[in-house]
């Protein structure tokens, strides 16, 4: 929702409307979704966060601040980490953040996150199956739109979004076997 401001100048009787974005936190964990791939040897790397250029391709409009917090594979991801990313949640004065993460123990951080105490904000965690830099094929683009869609649109609570869908932190776990991201509770 957009908050609109009506805003009467006494000199002109002009009626001026300024919309006010919302403001959005992205917040760096790493993950596949931030991957390099080192052609020489064949590996996956962390260099820099490509969410900048991601905003810039896709012409976006809206207030986004990045913080990079880490640039690790969520399974190195530690209990210290989450804690550094739920106090940066709590301490933003953004209602509105989410968080790319590798998605092997997004669901654990989502949890951690819902446990942490955090009120009055909309968090979305989000990540790839396959990295940005592999272009077309990552599925980055599509779950980073979505996210940034659910960030503005659900309300206050913790949030999964892959595969166009919007996951609460407790109905959703990865299967492995897959790779989607499915319901754990029963769906009407």
């Amino acid at each position: 929702h957009r908050i609109k401001i009506k805003l009467k100048h006494l000199s002109q009787n002009k009626v001026k409307t300024l919309t006010m974005k919302k403001r959005i936190l992205a917040l760096v964990t790493g993950g596949t979704f931030d991957k390099e791939y080192n052609m020489i040897n064949g590996e996956l790397f962390f260099k820099d966060t490509h969410l900048p250029e991601i905003f810039q391709r896709g012409r976006s409009t809206l207030d986004i601040t990045v913080r990079t917090l880490m640039m690790i594979d969520s399974v190195e991801m530690t209990e210290n980490d989450r804690s550094i990313i739920a106090q940066n949640c709590k301490r933003t004065e953004s209602k509105h953040i989410i968080i790319t993460h590798g998605t092997d123990t997004m669901v654990e951080t989502a949890k951690y996150l819902a446990e942490s105490g955090i009120e009055g904000k909309t968090i979305v965690l989000l990540g790839a199956m396959i990295p940005y830099k592999f272009g077309m094929s990552s599925d980055g683009f599509f779950n980073l739109g979505a996210a940034l869609a659910f960030a503005q649109s659900m309300p206050n609570g913790i949030y999964i979004a892959m595969h166009g869908e919007c996951f609460d932190w407790d109905d959703v776990r990865k299967n492995r076997e897959s790779g989607y991201f499915v319901h754990t509770k029963n769906q009407s």
